[in-house]
């Protein structure tokens, strides 16, 4: 985890704009465990993993939208919704993921 603050830091003190996506609850058989992060910049970098790259390309798109709006997010992907299936994740647990743009 130390790698995704050292990218952090690296992004924030080149002035980008930092949304910062934490696993928060776990049901089930998941990929990753709560706390997992990954990092989204603004310009489109990514550094960390929530789900061992089934999510991360969705995860990414709610990313880009908290850095527009400022709002923070919370997504959930489980194995009864569609959009599971579309993005990957098939391990048949369910995940919670908070996404915050970094004020830091």
């Amino acid at each position: 985890m130390d790698e995704v603050y050292e990218q952090v830091a690296s992004w924030r003190a080149a002035g980008e704009d930092v949304a910062l996506a934490t696993v928060v609850r776990v049901t089930g058989s998941a990929p990753r465990r709560e706390g997992a992060r990954l990092a989204v910049s603004r310009g489109g970098q990514m550094a960390g993993s929530v789900s061992g790259g089934c999510l991360e390309a969705d995860v990414y798109l709610h990313a880009q939208e908290v850095l527009e709006t400022g709002q923070p997010k919370l997504v959930s992907y489980g194995l009864s919704d569609e959009l599971a299936w579309e993005v990957g994740l098939a391990c048949g647990g369910g995940v919670d993921i908070l996404i915050e743009k970094l004020d830091w």
